[in-house]
């Protein structure tokens, strides 16, 4: 393993320590890492299937939902399989390019997942307040353009990343207190003036997910005041159960996201209370996407079950 005295300034591999002030219990948190892993695959694999064999689910918020299902599983496979060889065999060393890497599709995979939501909101408000003309509005052509421009905004906007980190020289270390390579965590381990590009960090986290979560607030503001406008009481109930899930996604992708963002930039807790809740935000919504959606859509329960083999009571 690298030592703290090391001088080179442009590492070939970094090292990786997993959670520091932890590292006897890395074994035991290794078991709810895995098995939270093993079902965001399983649960965003089935969830894929079921949209892509139910017709009924072609429908604009589903095949968005489809998108932000397969970034969470690639966000899950970039980060989990390393992080448990770091806990299982104290495998800490990571090549520069494969670090790089992760760097680049964590955070463009993330600003991918914010415009997705952002997508899905707006798919919403289009259903609720202009009913008439959704079908109109959001064609496939239509989906198929939004979703290449979200992930041609993640990749343009993060794509500067890696290469800027590559071009840092790293005078005093090559450890990374992580369980995996993240932008700010190399940035710190830098000799040079890094003012700048974490002024272009945060300025594209703010571009980003900031201004998505400003839209989807706004959106569901309208939302909200065209649904309590509608005369019949089931009408509201039906319009307000069609957001609900969206809602709860939402929530569970941005609240852990947007504490992480600024505990790890501002904060100054403990190392490994920020990793875990900045492992807790990869990790966590993946899991949860496929559960919220299974049950509180009956289509999609239907069809998971149908595919699953049980039949229906």
């Amino acid at each position: 393993m690298a030592t703290s005295n090391w001088t080179t300034h442009h590492p070939s591999t970094f090292i990786l320590l997993g959670i520091p002030g932890l590292e006897e219990a890395h074994v035991w948190i290794s078991i709810p890492f895995c098995s939270v892993y093993i079902l965001s695959v399983m649960g965003n694999c089935l969830l894929l299937a079921v949209i892509k064999t139910e017709p009924s689910l072609h429908e604009p918020m589903y095949l968005f939902l489809a998108m932000l299902a397969f970034a969470d599983l690639v966000i899950c496979t970039t980060t989990v399989p390393k992080t448990l060889c770091i806990f299982w065999f104290r495998d800490q060393a990571i090549h520069i390019d494969a670090c790089l890497t992760q760097v680049f599709l964590i955070h463009s995979l993330t600003t991918m997942e914010s415009g997705f939501m952002l997508a899905m909101a707006f798919d919403r408000y289009v259903a609720i307040c202009n009913p008439l003309r959704h079908s109109d509005i959001l064609t496939h052509h239509a989906i198929a353009k939004i979703g290449l421009a979200i992930v041609a905004r993640g990749a343009v906007l993060l794509g500067p990343h890696p290469f800027l980190l590559k071009q840092l020289p790293y005078c005093t270390t090559n450890i990374v207190s992580h369980t995996y390579c993240e932008f700010m965590a190399l940035v710190k381990l830098a000799c040079a003036d890094t003012v700048a590009m974490s002024a272009y960090s945060l300025a594209i986290a703010f571009f980003a997910g900031g201004v998505d979560f400003l839209l989807i607030v706004l959106s569901y503001i309208l939302i909200l005041r065209a649904i309590f406008s509608l005369p019949s009481k089931e009408a509201r109930s039906k319009s307000l159960s069609t957001c609900t899930s969206h809602i709860c996604v939402m929530f569970l992708f941005y609240f852990p996201a947007i504490f992480s963002y600024l505990s790890h930039r501002f904060g100054h807790m403990a190392p490994h209370v920020h990793i875990l809740i900045a492992n807790f935000y990869l990790l966590f919504p993946p899991m949860m996407n496929p559960i919220i959606y299974g049950v509180r859509t009956p289509g999609i329960r239907q069809r998971a079950l149908h595919i699953l083999g049980f039949k229906p009571a």
